[in-house]
């Protein structure tokens, strides 16, 4: 009798030990997968949470860049006018508040009308370096003469040539000078007839380009 309780009592024990071991095993297992699913949970949101901030602050960026960028178009208006002798033409220039002009009507400072328009200051007229958002100016040179340096340009590769008409005054054709604009200088020119004259329109700061053809041009009219 006492032979067989001591095999029961082994028996009953390795059972127990058996399901000690087992519920041990599946309490690490389960511990362990807390702990993964926890870690994961946390990169997880941490990752959201970066492309969350990332998201935003890109927004944010985009928005001020926005603001801004209105801000500057509307302190442009209204715009100034500015309108030359009538022996010649009457030239009528409306260029963004925020520029300052310097005009020269002598006729001294080669040519009729010798216009610079550039943003808060006009830099120094006379030096070579200088670069204007606009610059205006009659000629007393036939248009034909003038056209000639252009369409030599032209044919060499380093500046191109088009019909354009101002659109206040769709009937006097001239050219656009996209390029080579003369003076080792490079920008948007349009040269049209003035009575006898010659009128030059040109922007030499590629920044201004823009201006030029949404405020200048539009707005630029003469009498014929």
């Amino acid at each position: 009798m006492s032979g067989m309780d001591s095999s029961a009592d082994s028996g009953g024990s390795s059972a127990v030990v058996s399901v000690l071991v087992l519920e041990t095993l599946l309490l690490v297992v389960l511990v362990v997968f807390g702990l993964w699913a926890y870690s994961s949970r946390q990169h997880y949101k941490n990752n959201v949470d970066q492309q969350i901030s990332t998201a935003v602050s890109a927004a944010v960026l985009k928005t001020q860049a926005t603001d801004a960028n209105n801000y500057a178009q509307q302190s442009k208006s209204p715009l100034v006018t500015y309108v030359g002798p009538q022996a010649y033409g009457s030239i009528t220039v409306q260029y963004p508040k925020t520029w300052s002009a310097y005009v020269d009507q002598t006729g001294e400072g080669g040519g009729l009308v010798n216009g610079f328009f550039n943003p808060g200051f006009v830099p120094a007229i006379e030096a070579e370096t200088s670069v204007f958002a606009l610059r205006v100016e009659v000629l007393q040179q036939p248009y034909n003469q003038s056209l000639a340096q252009f369409n030599s340009d032209a044919m060499n590769g380093t500046g191109t040539v088009a019909a354009y008409a101002l659109p206040k005054l769709p009937n006097v054709v001239g050219i656009e000078v996209k390029g080579n604009i003369g003076n080792e200088q490079t920008g948007i020119m349009v040269v049209l007839p003035l009575r006898n004259n010659t009128l030059e329109i040109w922007t030499s700061a590629p920044q201004y380009e823009s201006d030029f053809n949404t405020y200048i041009l539009p707005n630029f009219s003469f009498s014929p």
